[in-house]
């Protein structure tokens, strides 16, 4: 039986540990932060397409930000855990700010690296949805690529991890 002290005990000694984890996010220099911050949001943004999102598209989250922040996993389980969570609240508002963010602080490498990972992670969870697509393809125009710059990132990232859209084969 959960009792009041053990959920205190719980929170607290969760709260520790998310205080050490965001304070070591701290140190890293803002721009930094902010690049790995937006980096996860629209990521985030391509789970949050399909009613709920799969511990599969997290998880691949989460590695993507290990590899693009070099981040710990503790570090980028609390990035991804918190652009899923603003997303889930101030997505349809925010969804275009932050990716024309991500815009002006990122190379066009980095762009079409993004789109890359989106299409890895619509792709986590062994199905590609035709709602992810319209989202990367929206996210693609987004970050300044053209349809067809889209089109190839997409097939060749699906084409990699052996997927095609739903419906599509």
């Amino acid at each position: 039986m959960w009792t009041d002290d053990k959920v205190d005990a719980m929170s607290d000694r969760d709260t520790d540990g998310i205080r050490r984890i965001s304070s070591e996010l701290d140190a890293l220099p803002l721009e930094a932060r902010r690049f790995v911050s937006v980096y996860a949001y629209v990521l985030a943004r391509v789970a949050r397409t399909d009613p709920g999102f799969s511990d599969a598209e997290r998880e691949f989250m989460e590695y993507a930000v290990v590899e693009v922040g070099q981040l710990s996993g503790p570090q980028a389980a609390l990035v991804v855990q918190s652009a899923l969570a603003f997303g889930a609240l101030y997505g349809a508002t925010e969804d275009y700010v932050v990716t024309r963010e991500f815009v002006r602080v990122a190379t066009r490498e980095q762009c079409e690296a993004l789109l890359r990972t989106g299409f890895a992670v619509s792709a986590a969870d062994d199905h590609v949805s035709p709602s992810e697509v319209a989202e990367l393809n929206e996210i693609g125009a987004e970050l300044g690529l053209d349809a067809d710059e889209v089109e190839a990132i997409r097939r060749t990232a699906l084409e990699r991890f052996g997927r095609a859209p739903d419906g599509q084969g």
